[in-house]
């Protein structure tokens, strides 16, 4: 899944109305793929109390798109005003949902058709101008990434799901500069040169930004070192074979409640047998890969490792220098490599694989740097709260990022193998709760220079 070429402000109406229809075809195929590989009564079970029923995901999406395309773009009356409090995701947390009056599989369907027909007239009609929510289609980009996002949300589910496997996709690349088979031939990290750098970004770079990776701003950090590659399952495993799980040294008080009270003693998804380990992926069970970046980690077990490991983990200030810090021009790109929208040959995103690719993968992807895979793969926790950008304004919603800021929650930086490209740029900033271990989450580690 390529992302098509991203807007600006000043773009031809024609071109910003054929981003919008394709971000916005893109994400109803994808969520198509996630919903109709099961029957009826899959979709309305809870297949665990963390996450919604799949045919939640599947009404509250167009409901969504409604709310803000038919009504507030295209000023239409309500189709169906009396569902919206179902769909409201701050009404009724995630393990009560199955006990609402839902829309069941097939209406939920004719709903979605419905509402994307009309908000596709309004899309022809509209003028993508003289209003924030229409400048650059910036409203049709936001209701393509909150799908997209539910999408990923809804793969998240497929992971938790038992039974046989329903999904497929081909194998990711492996590493092209190190033997036939073998890791990528590369140190083991890199040292991000000090001082200032922009961090975030504007409206005239990027129109389709969230607004909480707004303003850009200027941010300045002292030399520090980071891990070329996230870190791997192989290099994790050493920390659970050392005991790291049973020695209080390495975790935060909190962490150390958590695996305590809940008896974890390996990644999610991980279990024992014999002398090897073993993992559930969307309902293969197969022998964990050593040169794979870690996945289904906390924030309190990424830290616990970190520490282990004589290191810590990035600041999302560092992190995001690491990824887009040019320091031959001065500036920051959008990407790690540049300015371009990803490729295949960029980064694994948009569930074309349903795995992170081994460590060293997608050299097309480095950074200027030389660091490698900071977007897709895997969601890396950064050891930064969610806070607003200085000069930060709620945009078109509070709850969008605003009722989140805080120390309870961790940003998480670059996407995983499961996030599209439009919803994924070197300036997007993910948060969850340090505890959260069924998101798509890995990790890698810095230190200090000198």
């Amino acid at each position: 899944m390529t992302a098509p070429p991203s807007p600006s402000p000043a773009a031809e109406p024609e071109a910003l109305r054929r981003r919008a229809y394709d971000a916005l075809a893109a994400a109803r195929e994808r969520t198509a793929r996630l919903t109709d590989c099961v029957d009826d009564g899959e979709l309305a079970a809870q297949h665990s109390p963390l996450m919604s029923p799949l045919v939640w995901d599947l009404a509250h999406i167009p409901n969504q798109e409604e709310q803000w395309l038919l009504r507030a773009v295209g000023g239409r009356a309500a189709l169906r005003p009396e569902i919206d409090p179902l769909y409201d995701a701050f009404r009724h947390p995630r393990a009560s949902r199955p006990s609402l009056p839902l829309l069941a599989p097939r209406e939920a369907r004719a709903y979605g058709a419905e509402v994307r027909d009309r908000v596709l007239d309004v899309l022809a009609a509209a003028r993508l101008e003289g209003d924030p929510l229409l400048d650059a289609a910036f409203a049709f980009g936001m209701v393509a990434q909150h799908e997209q996002q539910h999408d990923e949300t809804m793969l998240i589910t497929h992971q938790l799901r038992r039974g046989p496997a329903v999904l497929t996709a081909p194998e990711p690349p492996r590493p092209t500069d190190g033997p036939p088979g073998g890791p990528a031939r590369l140190p083991a990290e890199v040292l991000v040169p000090g001082g200032p750098f922009t961090m975030g970004t504007s409206h005239d770079e990027e129109p389709w930004a969230l607004d909480n990776e707004r303003p850009a701003h200027v941010r300045v950090v002292p030399d520090f070192l980071i891990d070329t590659v996230p870190v791997t399952c192989g290099a994790y495993r050493e920390f659970v074979d050392d005991d790291g799980y049973r020695d209080s040294r390495w975790w935060a008080p909190e962490g150390w409640e958590q695996i305590r009270r809940h008896g974890i003693g390996a990644p999610l998804f991980w279990r024992r047998d014999g002398g090897r380990w073993l993992r559930r992926r969307f309902g293969v069970v197969e022998a964990v890969p050593d040169d794979e970046p870690v996945l289904h980690v906390s924030w309190y077990e990424a830290d616990a490792y970190a520490r282990w490991a004589g290191r810590r983990l990035p600041t999302e200030a560092e992190w995001e220098k690491a990824a887009r810090y040019d320091p031959v021009s001065g500036r920051s790109r959008r990407y790690p490599w540049g300015d371009a929208e990803p490729t295949p040959d960029h980064a694994n995103l948009g569930q074309r694989h349903l795995r992170p690719a081994p460590a060293g993968a997608y050299p097309a992807g480095a950074s200027p740097l030389g660091v490698r895979q900071l977007i897709g793969d895997v969601w890396e926790w950064t050891a930064s709260d969610f806070l607003p950008y200085p000069g930060f304004v709620a945009f078109p919603y509070r709850e969008y990022s605003e009722v989140f800021f805080g120390p309870a929650h961790k940003v998480l930086r670059g996407g995983s193998f499961a996030v599209a490209p439009v919803a994924c740029r070197g300036t997007f900033r993910n948060w969850d709760l340090p505890v959260r271990r069924q998101i798509f989450a890995g990790f890698r580690t810095a230190r200090d220079a000198g």
